[in-house]
């Protein structure tokens, strides 16, 4: 790129970029992270409270043209207007100089991308290959991108679906049915359910208090974890987290103090393995058909700079005609 900074906006992202464009990037960038390469840095607020946050993650890793600094929000009023909940923007920077390249306004999807990128390579290397039941808690953007990204890696037959609001759980089930028709999505009347006979769990919710409690997870059960990444959310009860043979999770540092695994007891907190471990064969993801496994993800800036160097690399080349748009958030809007 020469001359200013060039700006792209949601819908122009949107109609080039989804999970499976950034999931090898993502996965780079995780096992460059967990060689202890670069910095992420992460900052959160939230202005309306439970009702609307702000993250925001940085990242640099050696080697790379850019860096990245992502604000992502998160507003209940924004849907309520008749948007998605999720906005924001990632502000690329020239590594040499620090000049400002380039602005994308995403309205959260990369981070929503990245994210299901990363669920799926939890799936990959942690769930039973033969894995054939889903659980999911939660409806929204995530719970449907990370579903389809475990489909993709696992051979899905059946969804069971939990959501506090059925409107959305009915756009859920829609829009997953036009992307999968070959998986069938069954809702279910509260958490427990969801958690009853699957193969793999994923949480993905708001939720400030746990969902999950250890005598709902069977063994050989995997769970992707993803919905709390803040101090103030949580998903999994601490039992439930000592319930589980193995943890893996995408930053030690930064789960510490973020999300379920900061409100365990310090004698509890065991030496977790990091997902770019896990991908880098230097730790192992699961090692028996019978183990609990969990992967809990707070979402790091080394995969927003991924995901912000596939997307200007995406829109510097002409689209293909006629290619079907990636998933995004507004697929699992009630109507």
């Amino acid at each position: 790129m020469t001359g200013g900074p060039v700006h792209f906006g949601p819908e122009e992202i949107r109609a080039v970029v989804g999970y499976p464009e950034v999931l090898e990037p993502v996965a780079a960038a995780l096992r460059d992270y967990s060689r202890g390469l670069g910095d992420s840095p992460v900052a959160v607020f939230a202005p309306a409270g439970r009702e609307g946050d702000v993250h925001v993650k940085s990242a640099w890793l050696p080697g790379r043209s850019v860096f990245t600094v992502k604000v992502a929000s998160w507003f209940l009023e924004r849907a309520r207007r008749g948007g998605t909940a999720g906005s924001g923007v990632i502000a690329v920077f020239d590594a040499s100089t620090g000049d400002l390249r380039a602005l994308l306004e995403d309205e959260h999807h990369l981070s929503d991308v990245r994210t299901a990128a990363a669920g799926a390579l939890a799936a990959r290397t942690m769930a039973r290959r033969d894995s054939h039941v889903l659980g999911v808690i939660g409806s929204g953007t995530q719970a449907y991108l990370q579903t389809l990204a475990v489909a993709d890696e696992l051979p899905l037959r059946d969804v069971r679906l939990w959501g506090r609001r059925a409107s959305q759980v009915e756009a859920f089930a829609r829009a997953l049915h036009a992307r999968r028709p070959d998986i069938r999505v069954v809702a279910v009347d509260d958490p427990r359910a969801a958690c009853e006979g699957v193969d793999v769990l994923v949480t993905a919710t708001s939720s400030t208090e746990p969902l999950v409690h250890a005598g709902w997870l069977a063994p050989g059960t995997h769970v992707n974890a993803v919905g709390a990444d803040d101090p103030t959310k949580a998903e999994l009860s601490p039992e439930s987290l000592r319930r589980a043979d193995r943890i893996v999770v995408d930053s030690r540092e930064l789960t510490a103090v973020h999300g379920d695994l900061s409100r365990l007891p310090e004698r509890d907190r065991r030496h977790h393995a990091e997902l770019g471990e896990v991908l880098a064969g230097t730790a192992p993801g699961r090692e028996d058909d019978e183990e609990i496994t969990v992967c809990k993800l707070i979402g790091l800036g080394v995969q927003d700079l991924a995901a912000a160097e596939v997307t200007l690399d995406l829109l510097g080349k002409p689209r293909v005609p006629g290619a079907a748009a990636p998933a995004h958030a507004r697929e699992v809007r009630p109507t």
